[in-house]
């Protein structure tokens, strides 16, 4: 069957020059983004509730960019002056230069990973008499807290933020050629919202073992899988596939 639409579980791409919208020219195919999960931040009372007092903390390992807002939404909340001698350990380049949203830059101590969060650990194992807050979701990926306790340094998690399904039910009657999930939540949300979805000619692509793993649980079939070592993006896996399909 021939592919002609696609619906990304994830929102639009803000850069003009995404990879996707290369995709949809070149292929002649039409993309959709809906995002299956959302985030909504908790309140200040919640985050007091989880015992979290800011003022005991001298660094902070942000993972996500919506750690980075919602930490500095909570602060204002409680009207804690951020100072200036907090250090911040980001996941990644992106992570560190959003932060300039919220800091003068340049100022601050900022210690930046690779990627992942074994990237980042050497850089807090050598700071490992700070004490660490750990704003998240309330989702938390599991090596995060197993690879903090490995490091022996003292450490808080506290939820922020949590990732919501969010309401599908303009899509009821829309069907698409291949559904792209990027994480078991967006697995989740669609069956939340469609309890009986059958997955019928509709083509599956997933991102990440734990993504497939969730996909196969739901009793889905995985037809594109990405990161491989030929395709380590989605947009590489889905242009692989669609040459195959289309050309026939």
């Amino acid at each position: 069957m021939k592919v002609k639409t696609i619906l990304i579980s994830q929102p639009e791409p803000k850069v003009e020059n995404s990879p996707y919208f290369e995709l949809e020219e070149k292929q002649k195919v039409k993309i959709d983004f809906i995002p299956f999960i959302h985030v909504e931040g908790v309140s200040s009372k919640e985050v007091r509730q989880q015992k979290v007092d800011l003022t005991q903390y001298s660094a902070i390992i942000l993972t996500s960019r919506n750690a980075v807002d919602h930490f500095f939404r909570i602060a204002e909340d409680l009207r804690f002056k951020v100072p200036d001698t907090l250090k911040y350990f980001c996941l990644s380049e992106a992570v560190a230069y959003y932060l300039q949203k919220y800091v003068v830059y340049r100022k601050r101590k900022i210690y930046v990973g690779k990627r992942t969060f074994a990237d980042l650990s050497p850089l807090i194992k050598k700071y490992k008499n700070e004490k660490f807050l750990l704003p998240s979701s309330d989702m938390l990926k599991p090596d995060v807290p197993k690879t903090l306790n490995k490091l022996g340094v003292e450490w808080k998690q506290a939820t922020f933020y949590k990732t919501v399904v969010s309401d599908l039910s303009n899509l009821r009657n829309v069907t698409y050629d291949i559904l792209v999930f990027f994480s078991p939540s967006g697995i989740k949300s669609l069956f939340e919202n469609f309890p009986d979805f059958e997955q019928k000619q509709t083509k599956i692509a997933v991102f990440g073992n734990t993504t497939i793993k969730a996909a196969k649980e739901h009793g889905l079939t995985v037809n594109i899988k990405a990161p491989t070592p030929d395709t380590p993006s989605m947009t590489m896996a889905l242009q692989k596939y669609i040459t195959e399909v289309n050309k026939k």
